[in-house]
């Protein structure tokens, strides 16, 4: 054993000798677009360290984070608690993944995460949450035994070729078939989803309550009505609550905002990781995971070599229990109640602002086309050369001026997404909302260095094609 003296491994030291080498090392050794990517947009920041809601660089600068890691840091970064959870399961030496015995805590963990999903059963932990999506489209396929999953159009459920097999964003498509046999239908079209599900072949519907991509929330009564008529066709529904779950609409799945829905699959990951540890989560219901554990011959017919490990389980543990001591799920419907509220009251104020709409603390802001000729030429200019600039024009001066962290909610939309963490209160809200007045008012005088930035995009979208 080493005590991390010299030829030792010293992580500190490491740090402190290659540390300003990063963009240089992931440009050489990781994806190169990357840090091409963030140097065109002026993100290459350097941050030092990180607590809740904050990021700070190493001039002390504090920055406001409403991106929360794409929905990871739901109680913020480096919580106390689950901190202490960790070091508290390192320092047990548990005899982990033996594959052949039973440790408590995942059972716990799953006793708990089922509480908050009564008429679900059972559990199955992965690593992420595309894992989360393929356990569910095998559990319904097997379950069923028909081959065909529905997913809705501009869904987005992971990058795996199961989960890509339903993600309704070509982009993401291109160049990787042949997938499942999957079909795509428009959230909210029930007749398309009678007119697939009269052919007999359908397993399941895969449905993101609020679609990720643009902020948009299923019709009211949609999962419903949807819900009864999968039914009626012995096929199932399944909720991916990878981002919307655990509290992000107000409520702990996003689902139950609609009362009587009960998706037979529930996906989850992100939040319940504390940011620390790759966790996903598929609940289900009882006969579901009898019928694919059908014998002691088929026990491992689908497992994760990862799933169940003691540190993402402590870490799980640990999140719930900070969401039920520090009222998170409240503390969200609240928050984004009054930001959301905010945001809405400057509608009418700013021509290229659009729509604000969303739940909880997920909230999409879209911009539009202006009504003023010299807003709308350059409007016109900046959609011509690529649709989604504007949004980008106005996510980097939230950064760069304001220290706030934020990111458009998909390729080529209008749409910036606010997904901060779940701790965030009152003076978060004053800060996002005065800086985005700020950056409103800077968009409407038509000159300044946002446009200027804007020439700069055009010129690389150009580039680009």
């Amino acid at each position: 054993m080493t005590d991390g003296g010299p030829g030792g491994f010293d992580l500190g030291r490491i740090l402190a000798e290659r540390g300003a080498e990063r963009y240089e090392l992931h440009a050489r050794h990781l994806n190169h677009q990357l840090p091409r990517m963030l140097h065109t947009i002026g993100f290459d920041k350097v941050y030092e360290r990180a607590e809740g809601a904050y990021f700070w660089d190493a001039e002390g600068n504090d920055y406001l984070d409403m991106l929360a890691g794409f929905g990871v840091m739901g109680i913020g970064r480096h919580h106390p608690v689950v901190r202490k959870a960790l070091h508290d399961v390192l320092d047990a030496q548990l005899a982990d993944l033996t594959r052949f015995d039973c440790q408590p805590l995942p059972g716990l963990l799953a006793e708990k995460l089922l509480t908050h999903s009564p008429h679900l059963d059972r559990v199955f932990f992965g690593n992420s949450g595309t894992e989360a999506v393929e356990t569910a489209l095998k559990f319904a396929r097997y379950a069923t035994g028909k081959p065909r999953v529905l997913y809705c159009d501009h869904a987005f459920h992971g990058l795996t070729t199961g989960s890509l097999s339903v993600n309704g964003e070509s982009g993401f498509r291109d160049g990787f078939a042949p997938l499942l046999p999957d079909t795509a239908v428009q959230l909210g079209d029930l007749d398309a989803l009678r007119r697939e599900l009269k052919r007999g072949d359908v397993a399941a519907l895969v449905v993101e309550p609020i679609q990720g991509k643009g902020v948009l929330a299923a019709p009211p009564g949609y999962l419903r009505e949807a819900q009864e008529l999968l039914h009626r066709h012995k096929a199932l529904l399944i909720a991916d609550e990878v981002q919307t779950g655990l509290g992000r609409t107000g409520d702990f799945f996003a689902y139950q905002h609609e009362e009587g829905v009960e998706p037979d699959l529930v996906c989850v990951a992100k939040a319940l990781s504390g940011g620390y540890v790759p966790v996903g989560a598929t609940l289900g219901k009882d006969w579901i995971f009898r019928k694919v554990y059908s014998s002691m011959d088929r026990v491992l017919v689908h497992s994760a070599s990862f799933g169940s490990n003691a540190q993402a389980m402590a870490a799980g543990l640990a999140v719930l229990t900070v969401m039920e001591d520090e009222e998170i799920v409240a503390n969200a419907r609240r928050t984004g109640d009054s930001l959301r509220e905010r945001l809405t009251a400057l509608v009418d104020r700013y021509e290229l602002l659009h729509e604000v709409r969303g739940r909880g603390l997920m909230i999409g802001i879209e911009f539009g086309r202006p009504s003023s000729l010299k807003l709308r030429s350059r409007w016109t200019m900046l959609q011509a050369a690529r649709k989604g600039l504007f949004a980008q024009m106005v996510v980097v001066p939230l950064l760069q001026k304001h220290r706030i962290l934020t990111q458009v909610s998909g390729d080529h939309l209008e749409v910036i997404k606010l997904i901060p963490p779940l701790v965030i209160g009152d003076a978060e809200v004053d800060r996002f909302v005065e800086a985005f007045t700020s950056v409103m008012e800077d968009a409407h005088s038509g000159g300044g260095l946002m446009w200027d930035f804007g020439r700069t995009l055009v010129k690389q979208a150009v580039a680009n094609r």
